[in-house]
């Protein structure tokens, strides 16, 4: 028998990629003997971590979008599946992508390997009922908002409240002028950062919005740089076609590779879509317009569904509009232009976010993959059960 303790892990898109890389790094802090394998993207791989499939694959959002590529992800699953039966792992953990993740994680359960999942799926949003498909599928639940642990408890599902990784890495003060050093922008000229997603789905639906956004920016205030991360090859490519497409080569636009958190720290406002970065934004204290934009017939069942009239992370967590949202029809340059131009004119609103901002870094700042860490450690105790399955019935 093998020492080494085996370790299954799903994360879906870049997101759960970077929460992922510090769990792995956590953990085997406590137990350098430990395999990490299954889907993922480039920072668990740097950790690490042997990438069966890319995460990139499951990074579609949307009814509509997943539809497209259900057979793809279906049998991505299926594969990975059949591996994991055959020799199981000591524990398997699904990073977020729920609805990829919780049926994977009800057979591993149902199978007697702990199935822990790292981001609560947002309950709170909408969608309340999965609530009892999570309890089946579900050992742990390792939630990164404060008012999610109730939700599970009350439901009886163990829990625990581990704070936000994005909290842990993002400074509390973020050094503007040495970003903008950095990046080679002066100190006094106006730059919006533009974030149109990381997933090609979402660059289809929101990037000529952005592009023709910062065109009126530029009409606006013709001294404006804009400063656009994206976050693989082939959304940059998207990006670089929209732009041929409109004709906007000629816009101040600097494409980065990655570089999200610098590109939004050099920044005096920030457009961004719906999403992780929402909340990045946030911890960066940056005033932001939120968009976002999907297929009709997504959008449609979406808003049946929805629980709260807010859908960005700053917003729901401080229980109100703190910054503005434009969806799917309401998406449009002229709104989007507009408000995040009002917003970098007035510096006093402009402080008030920050402050407010400031305290929902502190809240979520928990040395999070450690508390996380921290849970799933009783679930690896007993190695042996890793080799020792569950027969199957015939």
């Amino acid at each position: 028998m093998s020492d080494r303790i085996r370790i299954a892990m799903v994360a879906g898109e870049a997101s759960g990629d970077l929460l992922a890389s510090h769990l792995i790094a956590a953990i085997r802090r406590r137990l350098p003997e430990t395999d990490f394998y299954g889907i993922g993207g480039p920072k668990m791989q740097a950790a690490g971590f042997d990438v069966r499939f890319p995460a990139e694959k499951l990074a579609v959002r949307g009814y509509a979008e997943v539809l497209r590529h259900y057979r793809e992800i279906t049998a991505i699953r299926r594969c990975l599946l059949d591996d994991l039966l055959a020799a199981p792992p000591r524990a398997f953990i699904g990073v977020d992508a729920p609805d990829f993740n919780l049926q994977l994680e009800k057979r591993m359960k149902a199978r007697g390997t702990p199935a822990i999942h790292y981001v609560s799926p947002s309950v709170w949003a909408w969608r309340g009922g999965r609530i009892r498909g999570i309890a089946q599928s579900v050992s742990h639940m390792l939630a990164l908002f404060p008012f999610e642990e109730e939700i599970y408890r009350r439901n009886n599902i163990p829990v625990s409240y581990v704070g936000h990784p994005l909290a842990d890495v993002i400074p509390l003060d973020v050094n503007r002028p040495a970003l903008r050093e950095k990046l080679g922008i002066p100190q006094d000229q106006l730059v919006f950062a533009l974030l149109p997603g990381s997933r090609q789905s979402e660059l289809q639906y929101l990037a000529d919005t952005f592009i023709e956004t910062a065109r009126r920016l530029h009409r606006r205030f013709p001294q404006a740089r804009f400063l656009v991360p994206l976050a693989t090859r082939e959304t940059r490519d998207l990006f670089e076609l929209a732009l041929y497409r409109l004709s906007a080569q000629n816009l101040p636009v600097t494409r980065l590779f990655g570089h999200a958190h610098d590109a939004m720290g050099a920044a005096d406002g920030v457009l961004v879509a719906s999403g992780t970065a929402t909340l990045e934004a946030a911890l960066l204290k940056k005033p932001m317009v939120i968009a976002y934009r999907m297929s009709p017939w997504s959008w449609r069942l979406m808003r049946r569904m929805k629980y709260q009239p807010w859908v960005g992370l700053p917003n729901i967590l401080s229980g109100r509009f703190v910054v503005p949202e434009f969806l799917q029809d309401e998406a449009i340059p002229d709104n989007l232009a507009q408000a995040l131009g009002n917003l970098v004119e007035d510096p006093e609103t402009c402080r008030r976010i920050a402050a407010t901002f400031a305290s929902l870094h502190l809240q979520l700042r928990l040395n999070s993959a450690e508390r996380a860490a921290d849970a799933i450690l009783p679930y690896l105790a007993d190695r042996a059960a890793a080799w020792n399955p569950a027969p199957q019935v015939a």
